[in-house]
């Protein structure tokens, strides 16, 4: 005789869930669990599909010295290697968040000797369009999928003095406003839901402990390998440790080095992930979400609309549900 727990048997795959509306169309049995508890796909530095490539962009101060002098004198020879391995994403942030993405990344930076106080992403070089258009754009689209819950991670700061972090938590706090969530302790979907809440904001700076709507910096597992089966070898070995409270992401983004780099000369970043996808995409089958030593729980990385990324992480979450036995 077959018996069936609380949680409901889902009736279909979730990965094949509408991904521009996963999270609203997920189990009933899942609307109470936490979200830090849950598998939910990120982004990895989501605003680089829009780098600047006029020449006038400097490279980002956070290069090495090298690269700098190299870029100032020699720039159409140096360029063209910047963009191809600075490019960790090519859909705009809307697509991404259409493709299920409800994670991102976002490096913020002023640009030196930029008298206005616009600011913008980076990652090698600045981008061209500002953060406060991309926070507009995220707005609009929530608006249109009430269901669906972002964590935006503010991080990796880069020239911002105090005014511009206030002007930049200004920014934050009108173009949300109500869709904020504010620190609580019991964060599910549910509970969001009710409240209206859409937007959960982690700021990777003292100042945020000032602000009820900022949470603090969400920890990253970046494993800093060029080969996935070093990366996979880094994070099997972090698990055997507690996960981290709350909310923590897995960065599943390989990094390249010099000598990689130059060893692959007519490659790109694209070209790297792309081919390593099929074995990193093979250890997150693997992976169960929970609140469990060895669970994961925000899982990001690079290219994520042009592989099974998305839907791969969000099938994580039938771990969560009772079967019929």
């Amino acid at each position: 005789m077959s018996s069936t727990t609380l949680l409901d048997v889902p009736k279909m795959s979730l990965r094949d869930l509408p991904m521009d509306s996963w999270m609203g169309h997920l189990p009933n049995a899942l609307w109470d669990v936490p979200l830090c508890n849950l598998a939910i796909p990120g982004s990895h530095n989501a605003i680089t599909y829009c780098l600047d490539k006029n020449d006038r962009s400097p490279v980002d101060l956070t290069q090495p010295d090298m690269l700098q002098k190299l870029d100032k004198y020699m720039k159409p020879l140096i360029r063209p290697f910047v963009y191809k391995w600075a490019i960790t994403q090519e859909c705009t942030v809307r697509e991404q968040l259409d493709g299920g993405v409800r994670y991102c990344d976002l490096r913020i930076a002023h640009r030196p000797n930029d008298s206005s106080s616009d600011l913008y992403f980076y990652h090698g070089v600045y981008t061209t369009i500002t953060v406060e258009t991309v926070l507009k754009e995220i707005k609009v689209w929530l608006d249109a999928h009430p269901k669906e819950v972002v964590i935006l991670s503010f991080s990796h700061f880069l020239g911002l003095s105090q005014e511009l972090h206030a002007l930049l938590i200004s920014n934050i706090k009108s173009v949300f406003d109500s869709k904020l969530c504010p620190k609580m302790v019991d964060i599910t979907l549910r509970n969001l839901w009710n409240q209206g809440y859409q937007v959960i904001v982690s700021y990777e700076h003292n100042v945020a402990n000032c602000h009820r709507e900022l949470w603090s910096h969400i920890p990253y597992w970046w494993a800093n390998k060029c080969k996935a089966e070093a990366l996979i070898e880094e994070f099997e070995r972090r698990k055997k440790h507690a996960r981290p409270g709350g909310f923590f992401v897995t960065g599943i983004n390989l990094t390249e080095d010099l000598k990689y780099i130059c060893s692959h000369p007519t490659e790109s970043l694209k070209d790297m992930v792309m081919s390593t996808y099929p074995a990193l995409l093979g250890w997150v089958r693997e992976q169960k979400p929970g609140s469990n030593t060895g669970s994961l729980n925000i899982i990001a990385g690079d290219f994520v609309t042009e592989s099974q990324f998305i839907p791969t992480v969000i099938a994580l979450n039938e771990n969560l549900l009772s079967r019929s036995t």
